[in-house]
């Protein structure tokens, strides 16, 4: 199937969607031309968007913590607590934007993020640059060096449910990693090279292994590394000094984050490739977009994850001028074309199709 299908089609025919098997050789090269060729003038990002949205998104989610400990009312705290996890779960995003940016494209917004929203989140830059870029890498996406990738699809039903409820762990796996890992680590050097190669990353795939670090990119590290675990250490402390109440309410809005985002990576991808290597456009419908209309995308896949198929397509392009990107595409290639193939209507429907899968014979 190709872009072209739609106008060959005899009217009244539904065409099939395109999917991820039909490219696996050949990429519909006339879609990728399209793409390059009319999305000329995007991709510049600007300052004046990501910098408030990523401000605003932190001081509400913080505010939103603040309300939640302090206030005696059930009620207030559900939906303090509930407001903060959307916004600081905005916030967190941001570190996909980092991977992609160009260095000198946004002067400082990388520091005042790990500041503002990566250290205090235990989740410095770090731990996604580096490794979300083999994620694009024409011949690892999909495949066992891919760390972003599994199978899910392909899996046993009980994956599923795993693969979202561990999310819950996750704050208080990175407050060990940081706070009790990351310092014995500078004593033992055994234990430091075990923690940087499992626990410095991003990933799904628990088959990566992380390389030491090089470069600039080392001092980087050493830097968010230093600052996380004091962070970390000084939140272990606080139970002494407050009580065990205000960091176990953080925690839990941090788990709500960790577990909607989890969600999000679920319907990320169809997950269905058994490790082969795949071209652009397979990539691409193996891929999801949940476009307008509907705002509850915008919510759960927030700074243009909505959108996660064409930023297969185009990477570096900003989150902000994703939606332009697509409307241009979706009206030049139309109905039927092959890039509506990766275009899905919301995450119940993405949800079920992968439980369903899960629950089919195997040979």
């Amino acid at each position: 199937m190709t872009l072209h299908q739609t106008l060959s089609a005899q009217p009244g025919t539904a065409v099939p969607k395109a999917t991820r098997a039909q490219f696996m050789a050949e990429d519909d090269k006339a879609m990728l031309r399209a793409a390059r060729d009319l999305t000329k003038g995007l991709g510049e990002a600007r300052p004046a968007i990501y910098w408030p949205d990523m401000l605003v998104s932190a001081g509400v989610g913080y505010a939103g913590i603040a309300v939640a400990i302090a206030s005696p009312s059930m009620a207030v705290k559900i939906a303090a607590g509930l407001v903060a996890a959307l916004a600081l779960y905005r916030a967190l995003m941001f570190i996909h934007e980092l991977t992609h940016i160009h260095r000198d494209a946004l002067p400082g917004f990388r520091t005042a993020w790990n500041i503002l929203v990566g250290i205090p989140m235990l989740t410095p830059s770090f731990m996604y640059e580096g490794v979300h870029v083999i994620h694009h890498k024409r011949t690892q996406y999909g495949t066992v060096e891919d760390p972003e990738y599994l199978p899910l699809a392909l899996m046993k039903p009980w994956s599923l449910p795993l693969f979202v409820l561990v999310a819950m762990l996750l704050p208080v796996a990175l407050i060990i990693r940081f706070g009790v890992l990351y310092p014995l680590g500078l004593l033992v050097p055994p234990l430091r090279t075990f923690v940087w190669e499992r626990f410095s990353s991003l990933s799904i795939n628990p088959e990566f292994r992380r390389k030491a670090p090089e470069g600039e990119f080392a001092g980087r590290v050493r830097w968010q590394e230093a600052g996380a675990s004091l962070w970390a250490i000084a939140l272990i402390a606080s139970v002494f000094v407050f009580g065990w109440e205000p960091l176990a309410t953080a925690l839990a809005i941090l788990s709500l984050a960790a577990v909607l985002n989890q969600l999000r990576t679920l319907v990320a991808h169809l997950w269905e490739n058994e490790g082969e290597a795949m071209t652009v456009t397979a990539q691409f419908l193996d891929s999801v977009n949940v476009p307008p209309p509907g705002l509850a995308a915008e919510i759960w896949a927030p700074v243009g994850l909505r959108y996660h198929a064409l930023h297969h397509l185009m990477p570096s392009m900003p989150y902000h001028d994703l939606p332009e990107a697509h409307r241009r595409l979706a009206r030049e290639l139309g109905t039927g074309s092959t890039y509506e193939g990766a275009n899905h209507p919301g995450m119940l429907v993405l949800v079920g199709r992968i439980a369903r899968s899960t629950m089919g014979k195997r040979g």
